[in-house]
């Protein structure tokens, strides 16, 4: 059996999250999809899947070699592309990924005209609220807010964002007033993991370049930027998101930014790519087409906050 074609068959398996789907994906009966994965194992000597009823679930060493499968047939598609020559049509599975928020906000509306104007192009969009490594995950492209460590990774600016503290009107008038990040010890925190459980930094008051970290015990924590969004807009305390995410409803007057002098310097905005993909067709094309849009998008959005 082909090696190259059992891992195609392997990572279908996973995409799908089963073999018959994986079949269904390939054209190929559920035994033939069991015989591909049967014959890494035997290649491998360990078993890479465990089988359940329901679902497949990766051993430790098929979490690695997962890993370096999707490695492998990146590799193989970009190579086949550029023997090809097709510079000017685009085809193939191009993979996103994004923050959840700004996933579904900014970027999934831009891959419905993109698919349209390129018929021999498919997306997955992964939206996930960590790390991402796009070597290790078969990622093509990410879109990242963060100041980036030197890496082999290609990155194409987009603009900047800022981490700012809100509430809404109603809470403020009924609530202490807010002139220093230490006033925050007297109010009810909704917090998140991305921002801070149980402590924010902010810029000093002096300027010094030891941030002032404010510890506080939250009355809500929550695991979305949308369930901190809306209760924040209930009127129920304040949280800490990136003002992308409440631009509209600063705009509206629906909540307020408190602290914008003690605010940390911005976080730039950036899109992500292995180096060497940009000579993909299908990579270059997304980076060419996203680019303009998303760096619309984030400086209208940044405005907004820049002046509530």
């Amino acid at each position: 059996m082909d090696r190259i074609d059992a891992m195609k068959v392997f990572i279908a398996a996973l995409d799908e999250n089963s073999l018959a789907g994986a079949g269904r994906k390939l054209g190929r009966s559920p035994a033939a999809v069991s015989r591909a994965i049967a014959f890494l194992e035997a290649h491998t000597g360990t078993p890479l899947l465990y089988r359940t009823t329901r679902t497949l679930k990766l051993s430790e060493a098929g979490e690695r070699y997962a890993q370096a499968c999707r490695r492998i047939l990146a590799d193989l598609e970009a190579a086949d592309m550029l023997v090809a020559d097709e510079q000017s049509a685009p085809r193939g599975l191009l993979t996103v990924s994004a923050p959840v928020a700004a996933g579904e906000d900014a970027l999934r509306p831009l891959l419905d005209e993109f698919v349209d104007r390129h018929p021999h192009v498919s997306i997955r969009l992964q939206l996930l609220d960590r790390p991402v490594s796009l070597i290790d995950e078969g990622i093509d492209i990410a879109l990242r807010f963060a100041h980036l460590p030197d890496s082999t990774l290609v990155a194409v600016p987009i603009g900047e964002v800022r981490r700012v503290v809100v509430a809404s009107p109603d809470y403020l008038a009924a609530h202490p007033p807010i002139h220093d990040p230490a006033d925050l010890a007297q109010h009810r925190i909704i917090s998140m993991t991305h921002f801070g459980l149980d402590s924010w930094s902010f810029r000093s008051d002096n300027r010094a370049a030891v941030p002032q970290v404010v510890q506080f015990e939250p009355r809500l924590i929550v695991n979305t930027i949308r369930s901190a969004v809306a209760s924040a807009l209930a009127g129920h305390g304040l949280t800490r998101v990136f003002s992308y995410h409440v631009a509209e409803y600063v705009k509206s007057g629906a909540l307020k930014i408190v602290l914008r002098d003690n605010e940390r310097s911005p976080l730039p905005i950036h899109l992500l790519t292995p180096q060497g993909r940009l000579s993909v067709p299908k990579v270059r094309a997304f980076v060419d087409f996203a680019t303009p849009r998303l760096r619309e998008h984030f400086t209208r959005l940044q405005r907004i906050t820049d002046y509530d």
